[in-house]
């Protein structure tokens, strides 16, 4: 077995490639970050960093039912809600979402950005996504080499019909 070679990524190549992300089940959601996993050479788990400006939410209220994530607070504060909580969260404060998580969302009410890490699994097969608040569960579906494709699951029906219908 040949050792793979380590990767440094650089401060300024991180700023420099800071993009912009949206999520189109939450219209606050207006985050930028910087994927490092990927660039570092890191298959098996993902790790970025992403800013929240003031009044930006991450993404939908979700919970992951296979994944497990994480966040760590680098600078400013934030507000995760976690279930039926908010937590406020500060530099150097961590979060561990084990599998199955309880749903949450990275919101800033702050007048400052925060910077955070998150990271969590890659490379799982398939992974179903719940969006309590909106109502909505989705099926993730990885092939490698392939975009992720999300499939709406819809609301479950019995298939079988009684003696009455």
């Amino acid at each position: 077995m040949h050792p793979k070679p380590a990767k440094v990524i650089r401060a300024a190549d991180i700023h420099r490639d800071r993009a912009p992300y949206t999520q189109r089940l939450n219209p606050r959601s207006r985050l930028e970050g910087t994927e490092l996993a990927h660039p570092g050479g890191l298959q098996r788990v993902g790790v970025s960093i992403a800013w929240l400006r003031p009044g930006s939410e991450s993404f939908a209220f979700h919970a992951h039912m296979v994944e497990e994530e994480w966040i760590y607070a680098l600078s400013g504060r934030a507000m995760v809600d976690i279930g039926n909580e908010s937590v406020e969260i500060g530099p150097g404060d961590f979060i561990a979402f084990p599998a199955p998580n309880q749903p949450h969302l990275v919101r800033n009410p702050f007048e400052v950005e925060f910077s955070y890490l998150m990271g969590g699994q890659i490379g799982l097969p398939l992974d179903l996504v719940d969006y309590p608040r909106l109502g909505k569960q989705y099926l993730l579906k990885r092939d490698p080499g392939q975009r992720t494709s999300f499939h709406s699951i819809g609301n479950a029906e019995y298939p079988f019909g009684s003696a009455d219908d």
